[in-house]
């Protein structure tokens, strides 16, 4: 939700600024394209430049779209740091992406900023966790791990005025035939470069172009779909799990197409792609060789649980990372419109052949499987099915708790564990808060 006074303040602290720079996450597309079962993937956040006497219609617009303003910035106040934006995240604020008007049109592979105390090492391994006791109403102990916010995660390396140029190594499709929409893998060569990430992180692609305003397009910011070491396990490539992003204009009810899904879901082999990151500490992956993972995903949020699961099954991935061997139990709940639309369906079924005993494959199919009240079964009926184990899951110290996707998944896990907590007389959402502020509830949605 937007605040009035927010842009109030702007307006007046800035004198002599016209121009304002909105940050907007969750725009969705137009009712129809509400109506889908499947995900329309728009990672990160939107950046609107408004004109100090079009801001309130511009709220309103944004408000009719189902967007949330996260924040306003005064250009004048921005372009004093060099012409740069501030982008913050919307789901935490210990970091920012700087953005720039320049951006695109920068050439060549950008000098890499210094990572602080990143001892990347084969390669970054996050120091021990920091363990703050905590009791809920029933007597568990939370155990608050901080570690993972820590300098030697590796975070902006390339920056959207200097970005790394990688080349696009494969673009393969993940959607089978008969399955919905375009989704494909891709592999980006990373080598020549400094460029390092760790699972649940995320990096930007700047597409080329200009805007409908006649500026250098900004970049997007897209989950990373495999570990630290690359599909490769040789750490010189990264992957990505795009989806088209095709939609009907809510005012002009032309057909559009996402600018930067295309881009990629297009690009050939060979291609240069401009790279920026890499982002994000808050679905980072615990250390922890014993915990207990529940991930919950839709469509293309399976990109940072399919990096979590190579990192835990995968032969060569384990090879790779002796100080990491998985010894816990994960459990994904995957959220799909059709059977061909299980992306990674093989890779999924294979470490659940393998390993029975510490990887849980459940999917919901919601064009294909009915919920017990006959409609059609959506993740968060999946999670209702099985709410009362799930709930004894997170309940342990070491269970970790992810969720990507769609946004409107969320009430509906909400709703089922409030009810399996209920039981024991526990208030789900003082619970989910317990969870949040110990780092064991991670959560990114659109």
């Amino acid at each position: 939700m937007y605040n009035q006074g927010a842009v109030e303040g702007a307006a007046n602290r800035e004198l002599g600024s016209r121009v304002f720079v909105y940050e907007v996450v969750g725009l969705r597309q137009n009712e129809e394209t509400d109506q889908t079962n499947y995900p329309i993937r728009k990672s990160g956040s939107v950046f609107i430049r408004v004109p100090y006497n079009r801001m309130n219609q511009e709220m309103r617009r944004i408000t009719r779209l189902g967007g949330k303003i996260v924040s306003i910035q005064a250009v004048s106040t921005l372009e004093q740091l060099n012409g740069k934006v501030s982008h913050e995240s919307a789901e935490h604020k210990e970091e920012s992406l700087v953005t720039s008007d320049k951006a695109a049109n920068t050439e060549g592979n950008g000098k890499a900023t210094p990572v602080a105390n990143s001892e990347v090492k084969g390669f970054a391994k996050p120091p021990a966790e920091d363990q703050l006791k905590k009791k809920d109403k029933k007597g568990n102990t939370m155990t608050q791990a901080k570690a993972k916010k820590g300098a030697d995660v590796p975070v902006n390396i390339y920056r959207p005025n200097a970005p790394f140029v990688g080349k696009c190594i494969s673009n393969e499709p993940l959607v089978k035939e008969d399955g919905i929409g375009i989704v494909q893998h891709l592999k980006f060569d990373l080598s020549g470069g400094d460029l390092k990430y760790v699972e649940g992180q995320s990096i930007g692609i700047i597409p080329p172009g200009v805007d409908k305003n006649g500026k250098p397009e900004k970049l997007r910011l897209y989950s990373i779909a495999s570990t630290r070491h690359g599909d490769d396990v040789d750490d010189k490539t990264v992957s990505l799990c795009v989806r088209q992003l095709e939609y009907k204009h809510p005012e002009t009810g032309e057909t559009v197409y996402g600018v930067c899904s295309t881009h990629l879901t297009q690009l050939e082999v060979g291609a240069e792609v401009k790279i920026t990151g890499p982002v994000g500490k808050e679905m980072l992956l615990p250390e922890d060789p014993e915990a207990k993972v529940i991930m919950m995903a839709t469509g293309t949020g399976i990109a940072p649980m399919r990096a979590y699961l190579w990192r835990m099954f995968k032969d060569a991935e384990r090879a790779a990372n002796p100080e990491y061997q998985f010894k816990g139990f994960s459990w994904l709940i995957f959220g799909v419109p059709t059977t061909p639309n299980i992306l990674y369906k093989e890779e999924l079924e294979q470490m659940q052949e393998k390993y029975p005993d510490n990887f849980r494959l459940t999917c919901a199919i919601s064009r294909e499987q009915k919920n017990p009240q006959g409609g059609r079964m959506y993740i968060q009926d999946r999670v209702a099915e099985h709410a009362d184990e799930l709930w004894q899951l997170i309940k342990e110290e070491k269970t970790h708790t992810y969720i990507c996707g769609l946004r409107g998944m969320e009430g509906g896990i909400d709703e089922a564990l409030t009810a399996a907590a209920a039981k024991e007389g526990v208030v789900w959402s003082d619970y989910q808060k317990q969870l949040k502020k110990a780092h064991r509830w991670h959560v990114e949605t659109y």
